[in-house]
């Protein structure tokens, strides 16, 4: 009987937002697409909002490839970078604290805060966010930012603030959240025509000027108990509109996020913790398990 083949893996989560990751640093599955489909399917998988490879890199430390649940590539995940950080360090594949990560949204940087030998948290520098409407993507009649604009889903009208932080965001503020709301229309909205990528949503309820509850609704992935980037994406929104500051708690349903906003260098700050859940091997099933050739080098 033929043997099964099987990848090796790790399961992870950042604010709740768990992922599977796998170690690709010497053979890369292939198909990974499927193989994230497979993964991530909470019933005949192991489950979670998308796999995570961690790959060799020839411009940074080590590189990222993310993929929701239903497949698709994403170009960023902000609580996926946290939990790399604290995998890569606590895993023995690097002794640095401050790590470069190679993302289809470009080279961020980590900076890992390590007590005792383990990673407690990672703040990860997240670049400029993207107002541009051409750049996010979502149509747009000028080319000016598109701050607190009418869309209209269904029988509702949505004040949405539109921001890319290496993947597509809008943002709703509204007085109050529930699974109505963000299964109801979180799914129209991500669809909507203007986003030509569709788009991650985020309904979100100011509670001060520092403080801010969110829940998301993400591209390719539904309902998750958070989102990184979307925090992000919240509070330049909230900025934007005027309803914060620049440094805010992100609050959702996975745990709490802290958000900035820093003025002088107009990059935004992602700082929160990462926790392992398990270690395991799973069952290939399909054409998901011939590898490809890992890249050639990582600094």
């Amino acid at each position: 009987m033929e043997s099964k083949k099987k990848v090796s893996f790790t399961k992870m989560h950042g604010a709740g937002n768990d992922y599977v990751y796998v170690n690709a640093m010497e053979v890369i599955p292939d198909n990974l697409p499927h193989l994230s489909r497979q993964i991530s399917d909470r019933h005949f998988g192991i489950g979670s909002d998308g796999l995570v490879v961690i790959m060799r890199s020839e411009t940074a430390d080590f590189r990222m490839r993310m993929f929701n649940a239903d497949g698709s590539e994403a170009e960023m995940c902000g609580n996926a970078s946290r939990c790399i950080g604290k995998y890569v360090y606590e895993k023995g594949l690097t002794a640095k604290t401050v790590v470069t990560l190679e993302t289809l949204a470009g080279i961020k940087v980590l900076r890992l805060e390590v007590v005792d030998g383990e990673v407690v948290t990672v703040t990860v520098d997240m670049g400029e966010p993207e107002l541009r409407p051409a750049a996010i993507p979502v149509i747009s009649s000028d080319s000016s930012a598109k701050i607190s604009e009418a869309e209209t889903v269904g029988d509702n009208t949505y004040l949405i603030t539109a921001v890319s932080m290496g993947n597509p965001h809008a943002v709703v503020f509204t007085d109050t959240l529930d699974d109505s709301l963000v299964c109801g229309d979180g799914p129209r909205l991500e669809c909507a025509p203007i986003f030509p990528d569709r788009a991650n949503i985020e309904f979100a309820r100011i509670i001060d000027r520092n403080t801010i509850e969110m829940r998301v609704w993400e591209r390719g992935s539904g309902k998750t108990l958070a989102c990184g980037t979307g925090a992000c994406a919240t509070v330049v929104a909230a900025v934007l509109n005027g309803l914060a500051d620049r440094h805010a708690t992100v609050r959702l349903l996975g745990g709490d996020l802290e958000i900035t906003w820093d003025e002088k260098s107009n990059h935004v700050f992602l700082k929160g913790g990462a926790e392992f859940i398990a270690d395991g091997e799973f069952i290939l099933r399909g054409d998901a398990g011939a590898p490809e050739n890992p890249a050639k080098s990582v600094k």
